[in-house]
Parts: C-alpha cells; structure tokens; sequence
C-alpha cells in the first residue's frame, strides 16, 4: 500500500529532449500554464541535439527557475528519464513529451486521480492532431483502433483499472520500489515498466478526464521509421515476457507473413509457375486485408473527400506492415540498436 498523499503535493515534470526545437517551447508552456495549484518543476533531460533545442532549453531555464537541465548522454528516452526522475525531487512525477500538450486541468485531475484511487500511475486518452494533409491522416491513424489495434489511451472509455498509460502522473514511491525505466528496452519502456508496478501489486489507472494532445510524425517515411522500430521492441518485450503481452501485439506479424505468402503466390501465377486454379487461395489474405483496409477507411471518420481517405488508407498500411516487419525481425534477432531516429 501507498502511504496517503497531502491535498496538494508537489509535482515534477520529467521531459526527455532530442532535436525538439519546434516542439519544445511550446510543450513547457502547456507545462507552466498548467492550473494545479501546488509546487511545480520541470525537468529537461537534454540529449546530444543537433538542432536549437539546447538554446532554447536553456533560454527557458534562464527565464523560470522552476526549470531545470540535466545531461542524457546516452539519448535514449528511458536512460533520459531516469536522469530526469533522479534529478527532481517531489513526491509525483509526471512523465511528458515535447510532442505532447497538456490540457490545463491535465495535473490537477491526475493528482486528484492518485489520491482517490490510491493508484501508482494514472493516465489518460492521447489525442493525435496534426496541421498539414499527412499529419492528419497519421493522427485519424492514431485515433482509430483500425490503426493502433486498442489500447484505452487511444480512445474514451471508463475509468478504471488498465495494463499500462499514456505518459503517465506517477507515485515516486512505486518507480523507486521496481528501480525506474529499464535502460536496455528502447521502445515500449512504458509498458515494460507499467507491467513491473502491476507485478510489485500497484495498480495502473485510466482516466479518460485527462486528455493530452500529441503531434505524430509528419511524412510516411518518418512513420515507416517509427513503427518498424516500436515493432522490434515489441518483439523483445515478447520474448522477455511471452504471454505478458496482450494477444493484439502479435497480429501486425502475423499479417506481414500471410501477405508475402499471398504476394509469392501471386508472382508464381502471373509467371507461370504455379496453375491459377486453387493456387489463387493463396492470395486470399492479400484480398481479404485489402477490404479490410477499405472497411476502415470508411468507418474512421474527420476525412473530407478522396485525398484524405488515400492518405488514410496509406497510414494504416504503413503502420501495420511497419510494425509487423518490425515484429519479425525482433523476433528473429532481438533488439539490437534499433532505434526509432526519426525524430533526428
């Protein structure tokens, strides 16, 4: 059990930074401008950026001592989370991001959250937005279960018990008792570290009252980049903890593999090597996904016209195939330094 928290505990922020220079002042002014009435402090921990982010970091450092700089030499986010929750000091951390925008009442509602639920981590719906054609069609991608495959976080539901959170408004407590972030788990380190709270016997809270806007990447190729490497890491959390991870962290593979089955197939007919006949079963998944990807494009809504449905019909073949690709190769040969540097 966790001891009771105080009506208005002191919060700290804990950001990791990496060539975020048009993402960054505006993610600590949602920080600053949040309405809690307690003692706030930020934490940027700074990773080697070949962009502006250092200046600006520091320009707001200088400006608002509630800010405060440390080194992430390693430029991961889990190293640089930990260096960040190492350096601050009060009693709830709350994980954001520079991509990320907290509504006003984000840690308000949170905090009230963990001390009503007596949870070790709360979190709330990630809404994706986006300002140019793509980006949007990449945030309908994100805001639909057609291309995240669930989650409560990327969606309104009800309040409650969950496997893992988006960010998240956390308990000091219960990241000291299961040792942090682990540094060797590149991406999913939230739902890694989540799973060890639960098995520590915290509880993991969902509340759709907190709502955080998230600006995803801009282009196909920067998307491709991102879900191949969140697949691989997805891959090495199931080899690490088999049936842990929830039966949807598996489809995207699985898809992958019955759609070059259905591609060889289909290349072996058009040459001749094989009869059409019964040989053409082969590409049913291919035709199968192929409805499937037009059943969802018409049921995702916030689409104007023919251009937005392509440009959506697009994200979610990249994500599945990005991420199932991804899967495989992790599977096959772990980790390694799979990083997702589209962000560089």
């Amino acid at each position: 059990m966790l001891p009771p928290l105080p009506d208005v505990p002191a919060v700290s922020y804990v950001m990791p930074v990496l060539n975020e220079e048009g993402f960054l002042e505006r993610a600590v002014h949602t920080i600053l401008n949040q309405d809690y009435p307690g003692e706030k402090e930020i934490v940027l921990a700074l990773g080697p950026s070949r962009d502006a982010s250092d200046e600006i970091a520091a320009r707001i450092a200088a400006a608002d001592p509630r800010v405060r700089l440390v080194a992430n030499p390693e430029r991961d986010i889990p190293a640089g989370l930990n260096h960040a929750i190492r350096a601050s000091s009060h009693p709830v951390v709350i994980r954001v991001d520079a991509h990320s925008e907290l509504t006003p009442d984000y840690t308000r509602r949170g905090v009230a959250a963990l001390r009503e639920t007596g949870a070790a981590n709360v979190g709330g719906v990630m809404r994706a937005a986006g300002s140019s054609p793509v980006q949007r069609a990449i945030a309908r991608g994100y805001n639909s279960p057609y291309g995240l495959g669930g989650g409560a976080y990327h969606g309104d539901g009800t309040p409650g018990p969950a496997e893992s959170a988006y960010l998240g408004i956390f308990r000091r407590e219960a990241i000291d008792a299961v040792g942090g972030y682990d540094p060797g788990i590149l991406r999913g380190e939230d739902w890694e570290l989540n799973l060890r709270i639960r098995r520590a016997g915290f509880t993991v809270w969902f509340e759709p009252a907190l709502g955080v806007t998230y600006w995803p990447r801009a282009s196909f190729s920067d998307l491709a980049k991102q879900f191949f490497a969140t697949g691989t890491w997805r891959a090495v959390l199931v080899r690490k903890y088999g049936r842990a991870n929830p039966w949807r962290f598996f489809a995207p593979g699985l898809l992958v593999i019955s759609l070059v089955v259905s591609l060889v197939v289909l290349a072996l007919q058009v040459t001749g090597v094989v009869p059409w006949g019964w040989w053409s079963l082969g590409w049913a998944p291919l035709a199968a996904y192929a409805l499937a990807i037009c059943f969802a494009v018409w049921r995702i809504p916030d689409q104007r016209g023919a251009r937005d449905r392509l440009l959506t019909g697009a994200t979610l073949v990249t994500m599945h195939t990005s991420w199932g690709t991804g899967f495989l190769r992790g599977i096959v040969f772990g980790g390694g330094r799979v990083v997702d540097r589209s962000r560089a």
